[in-house]
């Protein structure tokens, strides 16, 4: 028998490394394909001057061709067309004195005449040809302005007579196509701009060419630009200062600053500027109610910023907060998008103190805070405001090195006072989607190590654990008369040690690799408590654990094909992530011991059911399952496979694949699919998914381990689609998704299958007046249908929300909604009480929410929602409160005159299922009282009750109240309690953490969790106990230490 398993052990082993190394095969054939670059090595060495044998050449985009320039008269000027034989909607146009410029990215324009005789306002024409690109510069007289309108393959070069009462002043976002010759101004350092002074919308189009770098380290100037004007982008994006337009060259520092928020090291006089910033929120790219001054420098190892943020100090909000949580407060951040595609960008924050804030953004305004990067930082008040100084190392970033390689760049500065104002180096446009698409660019980050870093995170975790378990063993008492009353006993284990090691490999700076080895997963924070009652359908919870979040980006999809929550235990997972080229990609492969991991407890009650059952047939039945899990499934893995693959089209457009795989013993699920994200124009987004999943199942059940004949075979598939135009008053989205019924995805989240959902929506809003005491509204209305895959409907609603935004940071929402809800019987079970085996009802409703902050120790919220015609599903919500449908009614009524005894037992025994109608009520609240800069406090409420209309008795009333407390002894070390009762549940859960964590990977914690029951029901005897009484606890040291090692480099 053993070496019988040995053996199948070692055959299951050996297939399961076959299919790693073919996936890594198949994997690195794809990356060879798909991917023409150098190794970042070989970038390193060409920087360097070293010689290295040529890349093999690659065959470059045939570039347009223009064709010769046409004129027309118009009544005050001229008008010259710039015709090619593509579309021209990536030019970029800008002027400098009598000069006005057009850049072709990309353009042959040896046909174009450089003599334009009899053109009014026009002295000459000149054609250069600057490698790949054609720059047409036109010189004007005196007094002529100029604009360009572009029609997809035609630019309109407009030249007119200045008007003589001087410039107009801009709107903040110009509608026009082109945009106008806008002369900067002189800019003070105390007065930043103004509308009048720079009005600017938006970045321009930068993704293809972009002009020189200035040889000026400083990204914006305070001395008059006589000569300079804006450089106009395309397809009305706005107008920019040259020194913004073109890419700012980040100066290389022959010295490292000091990291203490004192901003004195004479290094940061060498730096690059960036100043002049733009309210983009509540105000439209208008002055910032207080200047911003950033500073960027680096060396080999290290990026460095600097924040000098103007302000009262004694108005400035900040606390010594953990990690992430600096919302609600002043801060600065940074979005660096280091493969300048536009798609994905590191969110990089710090609070006035210095607290550290970072995270993952994406193309679609999705971000994860859930990220953690080593970096350095330090912040002070001073007395004209804030200083934040901070140190990134390059090895904690993945980047494309090399020489004039562009890193696109947003600097944001956030005042949480001033109605949450957020000030902008580069100007954000309410025309354009996306906030990705309109960054800035630096460069100079040449000479960069590109040594491999390599993590090693040893853990170790020693617990104690007790919980209540049943006072007596699985075994029948035949010599007792009376039943016996099984009350339970609280059981102390012996004290457990975890040891565990996660490792990183920086293959380069863009390809990472992780491994696993008995991770340690003990979660120092738990889910949050949620009402499950009359919940249908799974409640989804986030991924929490930092071995998955590294690159969690690269696998999400809108139908939730990857959740690696799905991976409960894993001995042991292999990870693969990065980008090379236009092309991202993601493998992870892992061994989870959870599916066939059963506790003494478990097979204990599996047992008691055993015994317990009367039916001498049944019971063999159950007996024959039990010895099935025994000797089958009891002690294995599931193997668990995922790959991911993301190719770049265009300059914000992506397509993908990816395919899962989970098997476990005769259990084995297969999914593949396909998407798209396609930026149309730059207000509009299309999207697509596809998915085809195929089950093969010879188990029916492991929960029960229920035994069944044969194997089946199922297929299934999946969709969904988003059309989405998003303008600055107005906006639409139409979009839906699908899944058959037997549509199955182990590895990811599915809520709900036989389902198709198809929503559209509409919103209009007006211009935020930031200064007014009502600053902006906004109005949607929605619907949305559901439909299975027999077409009948399941379900529509339509509804309206109003959004209205006031001064002192005053949120008020407003929702009103009508709909319908159909329900069959084969999704309960196969069949409803009664001859009706359909349900449906009408539903109305009305929901409310405030959202407030006082100042800063005091904020506060309040969300109600009044629905009438909600179904109660009639699942009961436990002892508490029991099914209360008239069927349920019904059973309790025969059971009790005792008709439901003997064979011939009426219909009402049988406990049928009765869905029905009801109204609902839900509150869901929140205080937060900050008295001191490191006690935080908070104070939630959550109510959900619903009332059926045929019985007028109450199916459920849940409430949950949360109180947590956290005191920052220091950035890094910190005391957290927090205490959760739920009423329906009669459970009181207390949890207490004493944390130290000076950086990502390096942490120790000393922790205590109580699970309770107060005034509840015995789990066991389901009999009520009154007081308190102890389900489980467990007290916890857990340590881990990163150790890091860079080579090469």
């Amino acid at each position: 028998m053993i070496m019988s398993s040995l053996h199948s052990f070692i055959r299951e082993l050996k297939a399961t490394v076959v299919s790693a190394l073919l996936a890594l095969v198949v994997l690195s054939a794809l990356l060879c394909a798909l991917v023409p670059v150098r190794a970042q090595q070989l970038a390193a060495l060409a920087d360097s001057g070293v010689n290295a044998k040529p890349a093999a050449p690659v065959e470059a985009p045939r570039p347009k061709r223009i064709a010769p320039l046409r004129t027309s008269e118009l009544p005050d000027g001229a008008r010259i067309m710039i015709t090619a034989d593509a579309a021209l909607d990536d030019y970029s146009a800008y002027r400098e004195g009598d000069n006005f410029f057009v850049l072709l990215p990309r353009a042959n324009a040896s046909a174009v005449q450089r003599d334009l005789a009899s053109v009014r306002r026009l002295v000459g024409v000149r054609v250069e040809q600057r490698g790949a690109d054609a720059l047409v510069s036109f010189q004007l007289t005196s007094g002529t302005t100029a604009h360009v309108k572009q029609n997809f393959n035609r630019l309109d070069v407009i030249l007119s007579a200045q008007d003589p009462q001087g410039q107009p002043t801009p709107t903040p976002t110009p509608q026009q196509n082109g945009g106008a010759n806008v002369e900067t101004k002189n800019i003070d350092k105390s007065s930043p701009p103004s509308a009048a002074k720079d009005s600017v919308e938006a970045p321009p189009d930068r993704s293809a060419a972009t002009p020189p770098a200035s040889d000026n380290p400083t990204g914006t100037t305070n001395t008059p630009v006589p000569s300079a004007s804006m450089v106009v982008g395309a397809k009305g994006r706005p107008a920019l200062p040259p020194e913004k337009a073109n890419p700012v060259r980040i100066p290389r520092f022959e010295t490292a600053p000091v990291i203490d928020g004192k901003l004195d090291d004479a290094v940061w006089k060498t730096a690059a500027v960036f100043k002049d910033f733009y309210q983009i929120q509540p105000g439209d790219n208008i002055a910032p109610s207080k200047p911003t001054d950033a500073y960027i420098g680096y060396d080999a190892h290290y990026l460095y910023f600097a924040f000098h943020c103007y302000d009262d100090p004694t108005k400035v909000r900040a606390t010594i907060a953990k990690r992430d949580n600096v919302f609600g407060e002043d801060n600065v951040r940074v979005l660096l998008d280091t493969f300048n595609d536009q798609r994905k960008a590191y969110v990089l924050g710090w609070n006035p103190l210095g607290v550290q804030q970072d995270g993952i953004t994406t193309a679609d305004g999705n971000t994860d805070y859930s990220v953690d990067i080593v970096m350095e930082s330090k912040g002070m008040l001073t007395d004209d405001g804030f200083v934040v100084e901070v140190a990134i190392p390059f090895k904690s970033l993945r980047y494309e090195a090399g020489k004039n390689k562009l890193w696109g760049i947003h600097i944001w500065r956030n005042i949480d006072r001033l109605n949450d104002e957020l000030d902008s180096w580069v100007p954000i446009s309410r025309d354009i989607s996306g906030n990705l698409n309109q960054e800035g660019h630096i460069t100079g980050l040449e000479g960069i190590s590109t040594e491999r870093t390599l993590e090693l995170i040893p853990s170790i975790t020693v617990s104690e654990t007790g919980r209540r378990v049943h006072a007596f063993p699985p075994a029948p008492f035949p010599q007792m008369s009376a039943p016996v009353v099984d009350t339970g006993r609280f059981v102390n284990r012996p004290i457990k040690a975890d040891i565990g090691l996660t490792a990183k490999y920086s293959l380069t700076p863009t390809v990472t690799l992780d491994f696993a080895y008995n991770p340690d997963f003990a979660q120092v924070e738990a889910d949050a408590t949620v009402v499950t009652a009359n919940q249908r359908f799974p409640i989804f919870f986030e991924e929490k654990r930092p071995f998955f979040l590294e690159g969690k980006d690269i696998f999400d999809t809108n139908n939730t094909v990857v959740h690696t929550r799905a991976i409960i235990d894993p001995d042991f997972a292999a990870k693969l992530t990065g980008k090379r080229g236009r092309n991202t990609f993601g493998l992870i492969l892992a061994s989870d011991n959870a599916p066939g991991n059963f506790s003494e407890d478990e097979l204990d009650e599996r047992r008691r059911d055993i015994i317990s059952e009367p039916d001498p047939v049944v019971r063999q039945q159950k007996q024959a399952a039990f010895q099935d899990l025994l000797d089958n499934i009891n002690g294995r893995n599931a193997l668990i496979g995922v790959l991911r693959l993301k190719h770049d089209v265009g300059r914000e457009s992506t397509v993908g694949m990816f395919a899962t795989s989970y098997n476990f013993i005769q259990h084995h699920n297969q999914l593949i699919g396909f998407d798209g994200r396609f930026k149309t124009n730059p207000t509009t987004v299309v999207g697509f998914e596809v998915i085809g999943t195929t089950l093969r199942d010879c188990t029916r059940d492991f929960s029960t381990a229920a035994l069944q004949l044969g194997c089946f075979n199922k297929k299934g598939f999946a969709y969904s689609y988003i059309y989405d135009v998003t303008k600055r008053h107005y906006g639409w989205t139409f979009n839906g998704n699908g899944r058959t019924r037997d549509y199955r995805a182990d590895v990811g989240f599915t809520q709900r299958t036989n389902t198709n959902n198809a929503f559209l929506a509409g919103r209009i809003s007006n211009d935020p007046k930031p200064k007014a005491k009502f600053i902006s509204w906004r109005l949607q209305d929605f619907m949305y249908s559901d439909f299975d895959w027999q077409g009948r409907q399941q379900d529509w609603t339509n509804g309206t929300n109003f959004n209205f935004t006031f001064a002192g940071q005053t949120y008020l929402f407003i929702g009103t909604n009508i709909g319908y809800e159909r329900l069959f019987a084969q999704e309960f079970g196969g069949q409803f009480a009664g001859q009706d085996q359909e349900r449906q009802a009408r539903h109305k409703a009305i929901l409310f929410e405030l959202d407030k902050t006082f100042s800063k120790k005091y904020s506060g919220f309040i969300f109600m929602n009044d629905r009438h015609g909600a179904f109660d599903f009639d699942f009961g919500a436990g002892p508490r409160f029991p099914r209360v449908s008239l069927a349920a009614l019904g059973q309790r009524e025969v059971q009790a005159a005792g008709f439901c005894e003997g064979e011939h037992q009426p219909a009402a025994c049988l406990g049928l299922q009765d869905p029905g109608p009801g109204t609902e009520f839900d509150i869901d609240a929140g205080f937060t009282y900050q008295p001191t800069n490191a006690l935080r406090t908070s104070l939630n409420y959550t109510k959900a009750r619903l009332r059926r209309y045929d019985t007028g008795l109450i199916a459920f009333d849940d409430n949950i109240y949360v109180l947590r407390a956290t005191y920052q002894f220091t950035r890094f070390t910190f005391a957290r309690a927090r205490i959760d009762y739920d009423t329906l549940a009669s459970s009181v859960r207390g949890q207490f953490l004493l944390g130290y964590t000076p950086n990502p990977g390096t942490a120790f914690y000393i922790g205590y969790n109580d699970d309770l029951n107060r005034n509840g029901f015995n789990p066991f005897s389901g009999r009520l106990e009154p007081g308190f009484r102890r389900n489980g606890r467990v007290f916890f040291i857990k340590a881990t230490y990163l150790i890091r090692r860079s080579f090469g480099g």
